[in-house]
This record gives C-alpha cells, structure tokens and sequence, in this order.
C-alpha cells in the first residue's frame, strides 16, 4: 500500500518568525522544490487563509499546474494549503528550538483526492497515487535541505 502521508524536519538556525517569511513566500518554492518550477498569487493578499495560488510542476516527463488554496496562515508557527480543493494538504510547521528552528514540511493525500484520483484515473489511479506519494517523498528533504541553505546564507 502506498504511503498517503509523509512528513521531515530540519533545524534551521534563523527564528521562527524569520523562516515563516521565507516559506510563506510561495512566489520562492520555484527555488527549493525539486519538481515545482514556480507559483504565483491568483487571488487575496498573499499568505492569508483563503488566498489561492497556482503552481506549475514538471517532473522531467509532464509539465502541469495545480491551484491551491491557503489553509493556515499563523506567522512564525505554521504555513499550510490544500491542493485542488483538498485532494492533498501540504505545509509547514515551525517549532523554537536552541539555536533557532525546527522546520518540519508534510505532505497528505486528502481522502477526496483518493476519491479524484480513482475517478480521473479508473483503474489507473493507484499508480498515479504511487507516483504522486513517491515523488513528495523523495522532494521533501531536498526542498528542506535548500531552504535551510537559502535560510541561513548559504
């Protein structure tokens, strides 16, 4: 069975308040993510619930775009959005640690985008969810790993 949730964590040495900023900023996660290319605002003021952005991915074989819409918005604590209308939750959390803080990104498929995946996809959706969950898998500690180097100087 595929793995419909994933979360890491990293210890990044700049405050809290300072990482929420930079991953708040989804115009940036073109930089960090080793499949997103770029995202932009659609609608509201940035990083506020309710505010929708899209976002255009290419994973080497296919290029697409996705709209999502932000879910939490708590400055210096937490950064969430839901893609599709709530196929899948992505986010990110910010725990105070010595030395600065600890940025943990999750990723969840959404039991409505099981159901949309099954409906799109028929018999095909579990490999489709396979490539989604393998793929957030493998992206999560490399976006972690570049926004520590961006966080810090690097």
């Amino acid at each position: 069975m595929t793995a419909l949730d994933f979360h890491d964590s990293v210890v990044v040495h700049v405050e809290p308040d300072r990482l929420y900023e930079l991953v708040s900023d989804v115009t940036r996660m073109g930089e960090w993510s080793p499949q997103c290319r770029a995202c932009w605002w659609d609608e509201g003021a940035g990083p506020t619930v309710g505010s929708y952005f899209t976002g255009r991915n290419d994973d080497g074989k296919r290029t697409w775009e996705t709209r999502s819409r932000v879910v939490a918005a708590d400055p210096g604590r937490e950064f969430a959005w839901v893609v599709n209308d709530g196929w899948v939750r992505w986010g990110f959390t910010i725990d105070a640690v010595d030395g600065g803080s600890r940025l943990t990104e999750w990723w969840a498929f959404q039991p409505e985008g099981i159901q949309g995946f099954h409906d799109r996809f028929g018999e095909h959706a579990e490999h489709q969810i396979e490539i989604r969950s393998t793929a957030a898998h493998a992206g999560i500690p490399v976006t972690l790993a570049a926004i520590k180097r961006t966080a810090e100087g690097g």
